[in-house]
């Protein structure tokens, strides 16, 4: 069980991972929580819209209709991957499901998927954090791969910010045996994209390490890709994922647009961690932008990654 992460939290975790996030107007106070409170949390659930196009999804989950006030989820996942802020506090995504899953999620004790939902007696509201993704679930409709990368994001970064294993995500359709979301993907393959990109690896009833949980950035790795990237040919990269690391962190810190966290330590990157500096307190030659390990470590500390040599 878990206390749930406050908004700013949210979208540092968010960003964290390396997804576009939009926060809507309100969203942070936008909630059904005169109806009940939200948490202890427990887990994500994952859904479809039964709908099509970005705009009329976002305005359904923000808005709700007669028969369900918003917001519906806390977030909407477009089918280029970008996740939509709409609420946060207890939402009508979930409503009631079997306490004999939220009792498996709660313990991460089952094996590929949870035990089948057989009653509906526990309010899953209070409970979940709920995604809804554009699909109009017909089992045709197409999820694009920027989509499923950004569920698979999505939930690795809640359940990574809650110190949660992959097998607290589960879809409504594993909640409640009235539902058929998600459709279209499986969940036990979701749950080991999500185990992956957390350095687990799914094996039977129990998660075994596979790499470090926590990622590392070398610090010399890091200098070096500062003093190549900005004059090298465009598309340049060195040392990608670990600059990624850093720009990601950047991006949640609100210093550097999201657009160019491509894994290139270029200008953009360079005048953003000079900002980060300063923020930090260093002036003139020790704002150039080029990370040393006292602010480096700074920065990841705030964001979940490592400093190394």
């Amino acid at each position: 069980m878990a206390t749930p992460l406050p908004a700013d939290a949210l979208v540092r975790a968010l960003r964290v991972e390396g997804i576009t996030v939009v926060e809507h107007d309100g969203w942070r106070t936008h909630n059904r929580n005169h109806k009940g409170s939200w948490g202890p949390v427990n887990g994500v659930i994952i859904h479809h819209t039964v709908t099509t196009g970005t705009d009329t999804s976002v305005r359904l989950c923000y808005g709700g209709h007669a028969d369900l006030p918003g917001p519906l989820c806390h977030g909407v996942i477009a089918k280029d991957g970008t996740v939509h802020l709409v609420g946060h506090g207890c939402a009508n995504h979930a409503g009631t499901g079997d306490d004999d899953v939220l009792r498996a999620v709660i313990a991460e004790n089952y094996s590929t998927t949870p035990p089948r939902p057989n009653e509906n007696n526990t309010d899953g509201n209070a409970r979940f954090y709920g995604f809804e993704c554009v699909n109009l679930g017909d089992g045709v409709d197409p999820w694009p791969d920027a989509q499923l990368e950004a569920i698979e994001r999505t939930a690795a970064a809640i359940c990574r910010a809650h110190g949660w294993t992959a097998k607290s995500v589960i879809g409504h359709k594993e909640w409640t045996n009235t539902k058929i979301d998600p459709r279209g993907f499986g969940m036990p393959d979701l749950r080991a994209r999500v185990a992956s990109r957390l350095g687990k690896r799914l094996t039977g009833n129990t998660q075994t390490t596979g790499v470090p949980v926590v990622p590392r950035v070398s610090l010399a790795h890091i200098r070096e890709a500062a003093g190549t990237d900005p004059s090298a040919k465009q598309g340049h990269t060195t040392y990608k994922d670990e600059v990624l690391r850093v720009e990601y962190a950047l991006v949640a810190e609100g210093l550097l647009n999201a657009k160019w966290a491509d894994g290139s330590y270029g200008t953009k990157t360079i005048a953003a961690y000079a900002s980060w500096q300063r923020r930090y307190g260093h002036t003139g030659r020790d704002a150039n932008g080029i990370p040393g390990r006292t602010t480096l470590t700074a920065l990841a500390q705030r964001n979940g990654f490592t400093v190394t040599d």
